[in-house]
């Protein structure tokens, strides 16, 4: 734990000084794909304390310099499978994203999807000693969490403070320099398998590159694609990617929840490859062209031309309608979704005062998913892109892209974490476990 806790602190130094050079790049290590943008941060302001608890938020501006995405080789249900090979593929992603921007870069912030996350939520409450909150309060009341003990194969990679109570009044942001005489905290803790991790700091690291910060996918795509009154009032993002589908829930600008479900827009490639025994990048060429979800009575009259290249003129020639390849992607779509509603019932999400649900990722993207969506999920369904950021080029804008722009806004205004505050070093505490939805009912 306390070996963490400093390689989280280090990581957050290193994005200062990063950011006080003013560059960063930012690698969204996906299972189809991996992305690379490099930032460029504005002068002397980027440290300005901002009004919140966000102790290294400062309201930097920042704009895209380089974009470059290569396929993913690799990599898994968003875990790294084969080291070499993912290697080569994020070091052609950044270089091509350096020679866009004409500059050189070593510092990295990263997202991955993989490393079965599981939530926390935890409370801790101390008695002020001087009727006012100081910094070091804060460091005391977090440390004053009680930890599950979440095993030892698992690594923290969230902790945030998400709610402080003083004396009788909660909901506050930044309890410092009120008045009272005891502190309350809520935190969210968000732990991922161990060896997910070091897979990810080992290659980057063979990459000849520094890692500034790590983040998961779920929480950068909700950051990036949920409206800021979707964010206060309660909202699920559900990622769907390319090997894991991602969900996150919000409530009060602050991630609550986090889960993963090993499937995405890979397994229904794979399922066509299978159904109509074609290679993976005919399937996928298929699924991008002619894919969908709902059939209409067009659909039988649309003809697919399959193709092939075996050399049995018969075979090579053979066509299917459109609805019989929506026959064999619907079903795994809906598995995905029936699966995506039991974490979501598991989580509690059913006790926020908006249910509203958010679909991001480019599997997000299959025509007739608004339409499938609603039926499995509940009826505040919408497909949502990533919001605009400065400089970002036009091919990287849409929900593909969602965990690479919400790593670049968790890059410029980082929520606070456990590790920002002098938390004291005998209070490593691995005591009771507190599920995170528990406060759902009793909190908000």
């Amino acid at each position: 734990m306390t070996d963490l806790y400093q390689t989280q602190r280090t990581m957050r130094n290193m994005r200062k000084a990063a950011m006080q050079r003013g560059l960063v790049a930012i690698l969204d290590v996906g299972t189809s794909k991996i992305a690379c943008l490099i930032l460029r941060f504005d002068g002397p302001e980027v440290f300005r304390e901002s009004d919140g608890i966000r102790s290294l938020a400062g309201q930097s501006s920042f704009r895209v310099i380089g974009a470059a995405t290569t396929r993913s080789r690799g990599v898994r249900y968003g875990e790294i499978s084969a080291m070499q090979e993912t290697e080569r593929a994020i070091r052609t992603a950044v270089q091509a994203a350096q020679k866009m921007a004409n500059v050189r870069v070593d510092h990295v912030i990263a997202c991955f999807a993989g490393g079965n996350p599981r939530s926390y939520g935890l409370a801790g409450e101390i008695d002020l000693q001087d009727g006012i909150v100081q910094d070091q309060d804060v460091g005391r009341v977090l440390s004053a969490c009680e930890m599950p003990d979440y095993g030892d194969e698992r690594e923290v990679l969230h902790a945030q403070p998400v709610n402080f109570a003083l004396d009788h009044r909660s909901g506050l942001d930044d309890p410092r320099g009120q008045v009272g005489g005891r502190l309350a905290c809520d935190m969210h803790m968000l732990t991922v398998d161990t060896t997910a991790i070091q897979h990810l700091l080992y290659c980057i690291k063979r990459c000849d590159l520094e890692l500034a910060g790590i983040a998961s996918s779920a929480y950068v795509a909700g950051i990036a694609s949920l409206v800021e009154d979707e964010q206060e009032l309660g909202a699920a993002c559900i990622d769907m990617g390319g090997g894991a589908t991602g969900l996150s829930i919000f409530i009060k600008k602050h991630m609550i929840y986090a889960d993963s479900v090993r499937m995405g827009g890979d397994h229904v490639t794979s399922d066509i490859s299978k159904g109509l025994q074609v290679p993976l990048a005919t399937a996928e060429r298929i699924k991008t062209f002619y894919g969908g979800v709902v059939a209409t009575g067009m659909d039988d009259r649309e003809i697919i031309e399959v193709g092939g290249e075996t050399g049995d003129w018969e075979r090579d020639r053979r066509t299917v309608t459109r609805s019989e390849l929506i026959g064999i992607m619907r079903p795994r779509v809906e598995e995905i979704l029936e699966e995506v509603r039991a974490r979501l019932d598991a989580a509690g999400f059913e006790h926020l005062p908006s249910q509203q649900i958010v679909l991001t990722g480019g599997a997000s993207l299959i025509p007739g998913l608004d339409g499938l969506a609603p039926k499995i999920l509940g009826q505040r369904v919408r497909i949502g892109r990533p919001m605009r950021v400065q400089g970002l080029p036009q091919a990287a804008t849409g929900a593909a892209f969602a965990g690479a722009v919400g790593l670049t806004l968790f890059a410029a205004h980082p929520q606070d974490e456990w590790w920002d505050f002098e938390v004291p070093s005998d209070r490593y505490p691995a005591r009771s476990l507190k599920r995170a939805i528990r406060w759902f009912r009793d909190n908000w």
